[in-house]
C-alpha cells in the first residue's frame, strides 16, 4: 500500500467519522423534536417499477397532455439537487429508480425538513406523477416520512464500491450501490427456482436431510467438527448428503433432489467457498447415460429460461456454447491426448518422471492412478472449456459408483467439466453391499491418520440399508454456485455467494 493511499483512507475515515457525528446530531435533534426517526410500517406502498409502468399505461384524460396518476413509494434516498425553492431527488427501491420534485409552496414548514434530509436515509414519499420537460417520469410531493435515519455515510463513489475486499465484506454497500451487482443475486434466485420447476414437472421430490452427521461421508474431504452436548459426542457439518439421500432409495422414492448446503474445511480460492451450495438427484432404475441427460436438458433448459441464450461470454473474447448435444470423451482419451498413446504402457516410474517434465509436482509416494490424475487436473482440466462429460474414471477415485461391465478398472461415472470447471459429477450408483462394504475398507485405510479420516470412516447404518436392497440408480451432484460463474460471467465464487467466508478483520 503506497504513503498516498493510506492518507487517502486515512482522510476517507475522518471525513465518515464527521459525517457520523453530524448525522448523530440531527437524529437527537428529531427526538427532542417529538419526531421518530425510524418510522412504522407504511400501507399502500407500490414500487418505482410499478409506478414508471402505470404512468406510461395511463390515457390522460381528454384535452390534458399528462395523465393524472398518485402514487406512494419508498425507498432510500440516493441524489438531492436543491435549487433554491424546489429540490430535485432520486429515490431508489429494490426495482429501480424514480426521480421526485419538492416544493416549498407545496410542503410549507416541512421543506426545510425535507431539506435536511441526508443521502442514505429511508423515507416514503407520496404525490402526483408527472413528466417533466426533460422527459423524466417525477413524482411531485405532496407528503413525506421518515422511516430510517442513515447514521453512516454511502460510499462516496456512488457508481459503486470498487474495493473487491470491501464489497464482500460489506455485502450490504455493494447492493446498495451496484445494480449490477444486484441483478447477479436475483438471476440466482431465478435460476433455482427453473431448476425446482424443471425437476418437480418431472416427478422429482424435494426433499431434506441432515447437515450435523455422526459420520460425513459422500464425498472425500476435511469437515468440519462441533460437539453435540446432549448427545455427549463430536459431530460433523455434512460434506455431502449423498449417503442419506440414497437411503430414501432404499425406502422407495424414486426420484428425490435436495438443494443443499455443503461444508468442507478446506482453502479458499477463486473456485471454492468452504460452505457451498450443490444440488444433489438420484432416480432409481437410471444409470449414468440418464443423469448425462437429465443435467444436460436441465442447465439448457434454465439457461434458455432465465437468461434467453444458450450462449455466454467469458472473459473477453471467448463464448461458452451450451447448445445440445454436449462432448462425450473418456478419462483415458484425454490423458493419451495430452501425454501421449504410450502413457499407461509405461511403468510408474517412467510416468512419474513424464509428469515432471510436463512441469507437475509429482512426489515419489504418489501410486499410478495419482500421477495420472495429476496430470488430469493440472493439465487437462482447465482446458475443457466447451460443455464435455468426461467419462469412465479410474475405480479407486470414485467409491460409491459402479464399474464398467466391460472393464472392471473404471467405474460407469461422468464429470461435466464447462469453463475449465467441474460443474456437476455424475454415476450409475453402486447397489452391491459386499462390494460397497470392502471399497469403504480401502478408502478408510487409505485416509488414516490423516485429516480426511473422518470422512474414509464405514458407516455401518448406510451399509444395512444397502442390505435391504437398493435399486439400480443413477445420481448426480452439481454445483450451483459455480452454475451460476458460468451463467452471469462472475470471475469469482464470491462474486455469487451473497456472503463469501473473509478472513476476520484484525
Amino acid at each position: 500500500m503506497t504513503d498516498q493511499t493510506q492518507n487517502q483512507m486515512e482522510s476517507a475515515a475522518v471525513d465518515s467519522f464527521e459525517q457520523r457525528e453530524q448525522r448523530i446530531k440531527k437524529l437527537n435533534d428529531l427526538v427532542d423534536a417529538g419526531e421518530n426517526p425510524f418510522g412504522e410500517a407504511v400501507a399502500g406502498l407500490q414500487s418505482t417499477a410499478q409506478t414508471l409502468e402505470k404512468f406510461e399505461s395511463v390515457e390522460a384524460p381528454e384535452g390534458e397532455e399528462t395523465p393524472v396518476l398518485e402514487a406512494k413509494i419508498a425507498g432510500r434516498l440516493t441524489a438531492m439537487r436543491v435549487m433554491g425553492k424546489s429540490i430535485f431527488a432520486d429515490i431508489k427501491d429494490e426495482r429501480g429508480r424514480l426521480q421526485i420534485y419538492v416544493q416549498k409552496n407545496q410542503l410549507g414548514e416541512r421543506f426545510a425538513e425535507f431539506k435536511n434530509m441526508d443521502m442514505g436515509d429511508i423515507l416514503w414519499v407520496s404525490g402526483t406523477v408527472f413528466r417533466t420537460r426533460m422527459g423524466e417520469i417525477t413524482i411531485k410531493v405532496h407528503e413525506f416520512g421518515l422511516l430510517s435515519k442513515s447514521l453512516r455515510p454511502l460510499p462516496e463513489k456512488w457508481h459503486g464500491l470498487t474495493d473487491i475486499e470491501q464489497r464482500y465484506r460489506q455485502r450490504y454497500l455493494d447492493l446498495i450501490g451496484n445494480d449490477e451487482v444486484r441483478d447477479v443475486f436475483r438471476m440466482r434466485t431465478q435460476v433455482v427456482w427453473e431448476i425446482r420447476r424443471f425437476l418437480n414437472e418431472r416427478g422429482f421430490m424435494e426433499v431434506e436431510t441432515p447437515m450435523l452427521q455422526s459420520i460425513p461421508g459422500g464425498a472425500a474431504a476435511r469437515p468440519f467438527e462441533t460437539f453435540y452436548n446432549a448427545l455427549d459426542c463430536p459431530m460433523y457439518l455434512r460434506i455431502a448428503p449423498e449417503l442419506y439421500l440414497k437411503r430414501l432409495l432404499v425406502g422407495g422414492f424414486e426420484r428425490v433432489y435436495e438443494i443443499n448446503r455443503n461444508f468442507r474445511n478446506e482453502g479458499l480460492d477463486r473456485r471454492h467457498n468452504p460452505e457451498f451450495t450443490m444440488i444433489e438427484i438420484y432416480e432409481a432404475y437410471s444409470d449414468c447415460a440418464g443423469m448425462m441427460e437429465l443435467v444436460e436438458e436441465m442447465i439448457t433448459t434454465v439457461a434458455e429460461r432465465v437468461f434467453g441464450t444458450l450462449q455466454f461470454k467469458l472473459g473477453e473474447d471467448q463464448v461458452v456454447n451450451l447448445k445440445r448435444p454436449w462432448r462425450r470423451a473418456t478419462y483415458a482419451d484425454l490423458i493419451r491426448e495430452r501425454m501421449g498413446d504410450d502413457w499407461s504402457d509405461l511403468n510408474l516410474a517412467a510416468q512419474r518422471e513424464k509428469a515432471r517434465e510436463a512441469g507437475l509436482d509429482v512426489t515419489d509416494d504418489m501410486d499410478a492412478v495419482e500421477v495420472t490424475h495429476e496430470v488430469y487436473e493440472k493439465l487437462i482440466e482447465r482446458t475443457l472449456i466447451q460443455p464435455t462429460f468426461v467419462t469412465r474414471l479410474p475405480a479407486a477415485l470414485v467409491p460409491l459408483a459402479k464399474k464398467c461391465v466391460d472393464a472392471p478398472e473404471v467405474v460407469d461415472v461422468f464429470e461435466l467439466e464447462i469453463c475449465g470447471q467441474e460443474i456437476a459429477p455424475g454415476y450409475s450408483e453402486l447397489n452391491d453391499p459386499v462390494e460397497q462394504r470392502r471399497r469403504f475398507e480401502a478408502q478408510a485405510a487409505k485416509t488414516s491418520g490423516t485429516v480426511e479420516e473422518m470422512s474414509g470412516k464405514m458407516d455401518e447404518d448406510f451399509l444395512v440399508a444397502l442390505e435391504h436392497g437398493m435399486p439400480p440408480a443413477g445420481g448426480m451432484g452439481m454445483g450451483i454456485d459455480r452454475l451460476l460463474m458460468l451463467l452471469t460471467g462472475a470471475p469469482s465464487i464470491r462474486d455469487v455467494i451473497l456472503f463469501p467466508q473473509m478472513r476476520p478483520e484484525r
